[in-house]
């Protein structure tokens, strides 16, 4: 018969996910301010350091989530090192006893909430109750003054690959309409699916973009019903911004369309119609984290980084990519990798006629500006 101890009120026996949804689903507000109360350094003991990651959909998704597992996984090679997981946990008052729960069952001094509706308010609340706690969040805006100094947010300019994505759409495109499917209307997304048309028009200037909300991160019949759509208007080259590519890559394939992917590597989905696709390496990421967590070293509350950094990269290139648009892409690229190549330039106009970026002027990389993208490039055909 198994034996079971008592541990900081954690069954030892009972999987460390098992024990915290036990934990979550039975806990209120009462529960875990009792919780807190016997959170000890007795709780930390059990490693060097024990992380935390916590996942909106299943670790599985061919897309966001499986990337930040992909780096999760790499982590618990790294001696010394504790890795605590939990999926499916939504963007409400869940994840902060998901939150919760790490620290005081697992002794989680470093966590990686990582979907973008965990910020505000529920990241920051967990902060202002564990101080001592780092709390690395991808996508959201850490504003200096603003936010705890124990908080902080980690993205990548993964619109270097969109925008190389349209590179290999505009060579592709016969029919010079290109779509982008979205989750929500939010700057990460809009500057995805700029970034996606500017590079289609580096090709050929009359390209178009439909862009198609579908109002959340994973609603497969929706993803589904705009790539058919689009498909029925005459787009042939489609990709997307939403939490899993799969059913978007794959019913572009049964369409007989191209697809380009994004988070992971969708390729495997569609060996006739996959062009490439922009990929995140948050190992990257993590590690850096990790090591200043384990050398005590100041948190870094705001991280962000392209190709030229390792935070990002391409999926091969699919049977369907030529040699120009390979050419292309890969001088492209390569400008890139040194940090000499500028996106967003000068005399830009959104879809409205506005110019959105005066003429002789163009706007790096880690230009704040960037991060709070609130329009539609000339082209795109859509509304914020």
């Amino acid at each position: 018969m198994r034996k079971v101890e008592q541990q900081q009120g954690v069954e030892v026996g009972v999987s460390p996910e098992a024990g915290r949804r036990r934990f979550v689903q039975g806990a209120g507000s009462a529960a875990i301010a009792a919780s807190l109360a016997g959170w000890s350094a007795g709780a930390w003991a059990q490693a060097k350091l024990t992380v935390g990651v916590i996942y909106v959909g299943p670790r599985d998704d061919y897309g966001y989530n499986q990337a930040q597992a992909q780096a999760a996984a790499a982590l618990k090679k790294m001696p010394g090192l504790r890795v605590v997981e939990q999926e499916r946990v939504p963007e409400t008052t869940d994840v902060q006893k998901a939150m919760a729960s790490m620290i005081v069952q697992d002794g989680a001094t470093l966590l990686f909430p990582t979907s973008f509706g965990y910020f505000d308010p529920h990241m920051l609340r967990m902060a202002e109750k564990f101080p001592k706690v780092r709390f690395a969040h991808c996508g959201g805006m850490w504003t200096q003054g603003k936010h705890p100094m124990n908080t902080g947010s980690y993205f990548g300019y993964i619109d270097e690959c969109q925008y190389l994505n349209g590179i290999l759409a505009g060579h592709a495109s016969k029919t010079k309409k290109i779509g982008f499917i979205a989750a929500k209307p939010i700057p990460q997304v809009l500057r995805n699916c700029n970034a996606f048309l500017l590079g289609a028009r580096s090709v050929d200037p009359k390209i178009t973009c439909q862009l198609i909300v579908t109002g959340d991160w994973s609603l497969p019949v929706k993803e589904a019903e705009a790539v058919n759509s689009m498909a029925d208007q005459g787009v042939d080259v489609i990709t997307c911004h939403v939490d899993s590519p799969k059913v978007v890559v794959e019913t572009a394939e049964k369409r007989g369309i191209f697809s380009c992917g994004y988070h992971a590597n969708q390729s495997a989905l569609a060996p006739k119609g996959y062009l490439s696709g922009a990929e995140w390496n948050w190992l990257t990421v993590y590690e850096q984290h990790v090591k200043d967590a384990l050398s005590g070293a100041p948190f870094r509350n705001f991280v962000r980084g392209g190709l030229k950094e390792g935070f990002v990269r391409m999926s091969p290139y699919g049977r369907a990519v030529g040699e120009a648009a390979r050419k292309q892409a890969e001088a492209t690229r390569a400008t890139m990798m040194k940090g000499d190549f500028i996106i967003f330039r000068g005399g830009l106009k959104d879809n409205t006629g506005k110019e959105v970026i005066a003429a002789g002027k163009g706007l790096i990389q880690t230009d704040p500006v960037l991060e709070s993208m609130n329009y539609l490039v000339e082209g795109v055909i859509g509304k914020v």
